[in-house]
């Protein structure tokens, strides 16, 4: 059986692309080169489910659960917000950015999403739904004691009108990601 590895994602307009660059730009100069591992601006995306593995026989059956989902819920906004690292900002291991806005309306979506994969074979996920954008993943926390994570960042509004089903490839530059199906949100004029 012929497997993908899939996610579903909110994908961020250009403008928000590059806010999120500029952003890059400015705590790269903070830290020891090759200390983190930056997300190339292009691929970032908001996911609202990682998928694994996937069979392709099942993507018709994911196009029409986000076909059906997008068509129960109105577009909205979310925006970026304050920087942050997980676990923490004294040992990182992922750096990035909030998103605040009309959160509620996210986490409905997403709930919805999940609700309509359980009979397709997926479990709920234990963690809680937390968007943010992944901007890098630390390599070394030993070189980055002491950084600050200073950078301000411009609190843009991320329209909220799709969302996708993604199919990423892992390479050793760095994965590429295929857009396999994309439903719209409904009132988006």
């Amino acid at each position: 059986m012929k497997t993908v590895r899939a996610f579903i994602a909110i994908p961020l307009p250009v403008e928000v692309k590059a806010v999120l660059n500029e952003v890059i730009q400015v705590l790269a100069v903070q830290v020891p080169d090759r200390s983190v591992r930056w997300v190339k601006p292009q691929l970032m995306h908001i996911t609202l489910r990682f998928l694994g593995d996937t069979a392709v026989t099942s993507l018709p059956s994911l196009a029409d659960v986000l076909d059906k989902a997008a068509s129960q819920h109105d577009a909205f906004q979310l925006r970026l917000d304050q920087l942050g690292c997980f676990p923490n900002k004294k040992q990182p291991r992922v750096i990035w950015i909030g998103i605040s806005g009309q959160l509620d309306a996210a986490r409905a979506l997403k709930q919805d999403i999940d609700n309509s994969l359980l009979p397709l074979g997926w479990e709920n996920e234990k963690r809680s739904f937390s968007p943010h954008l992944t901007l890098g993943r630390v390599k070394d926390s030993h070189q980055l004691r002491g950084i600050q994570w200073a950078a301000d960042v411009e609190q843009v509004n991320v329209p909220v009108r799709t969302i996708q089903l993604i199919e990423s490839e892992l390479h050793s530059t760095g994965p590429t990601y295929t857009v396999r199906h994309g439903s719209t949100l409904r009132d988006w004029a």
